[in-house]
């Protein structure tokens, strides 16, 4: 979660403005110091002109900066790590608010030109937007919803792996919403998809922001309700149920998968649904 003290905000930022905590990125690898943490501005001025450059908020009475250079030369005294790496090293809040600089960076980058007429979009005052000078409409972040569901069949999880996870890992189910499709619909629809299993008594966990790229990770508990497991061609590459002693290779603690997956562990172990 952001810090309390956390006020978001978009404005562009001046040359001359010096940021309390910047949020660099060379391509989307974050910029830090070797003992992990946060480069200061005079350092990273060093580098040359951003590509982008805005202020995304404010912590306290400091600036919460985001940048982005493609490819630039680091000084050894700094180093580019991908942002899933940075867990651990980053204090909680502060991964998080690297997570909302990358997001918008990726917004910031792709907006530039008005995706209705493609005149070149300047800054909407007052929220993070970019309005057309020409036909007057605002671009705001895209952010894609995505759901995971942990399958529980008495004392057993149900989870898979996709061919791009690493060696041996395996997790819950997941899938982006579709147009038109309810939050409800496509957990149904994922689920049975990927492994032919039909579910039943939905439960709410929790949410977070997935910056990889733009998502919104929404995830459920769910229980069996039929089926017999058949893994989606190209998509799952295995799949089966697993008890709380014999478990896989499970998720990094970054993910939401991986506090799903323990909420499931923990309820088990201790006889709740």
């Amino acid at each position: 979660m952001w810090p309390e003290n956390f006020i978001p905000l978009f404005q562009a930022t001046p040359a001359a403005s010096v940021a309390g905590h910047e949020f660099a990125f060379a391509d989307d690898a974050l910029i830090l110091n070797h003992d992990g943490s946060l480069p200061d501005t005079a350092t990273l001025e060093a580098l040359g002109p951003a590509r982008a450059d805005f202020l995304f908020g404010r912590a306290g009475e400091s600036g919460c900066r985001a940048r982005r250079w493609d490819a630039p030369a680091l000084p050894e005294k700094l180093q580019a790590l991908n942002l899933r790496a940075c867990h651990g090293v980053l204090q909680e809040g502060q991964w998080f608010l690297a997570a909302r600089a990358k997001q918008l960076l990726g917004w910031d980058l792709a907006s530039r030109h008005c995706g209705a007429c493609g005149t070149p979009t300047g800054t909407a005052p007052g929220e993070p937007a970019k309005l057309c000078p020409a036909c007057g409409h605002r671009h705001y972040p895209q952010i894609a919803p995505a759901v995971m569901c942990l399958v529980r069949r008495g004392d057993r999880l149900l989870l898979a792996r996709s061919p791009h996870f690493a060696p041996g890992m395996f997790s819950a189910l997941a899938g982006f919403v579709e147009a038109g499709e309810s939050v409800e619909g496509c957990l149904h629809r994922e689920v049975f998809e990927e492994t032919g299993i039909r579910i039943t008594n939905l439960r709410w966990f929790a949410s977070q922001p997935w910056p990889f790229p733009q998502s919104l990770m929404l995830a459920f508990h769910a229980d069996y309700a039929g089926g017999h497991i058949t893994p989606q061609a190209d998509e799952i590459e295995a799949a089966d149920w697993f008890g709380v002693d014999a478990l896989p290779g499970l998720p990094s603690p970054v993910s939401i998968a991986s506090r799903l997956i323990s909420d499931g562990i923990e309820r088990i172990r201790k006889g709740l649904p």
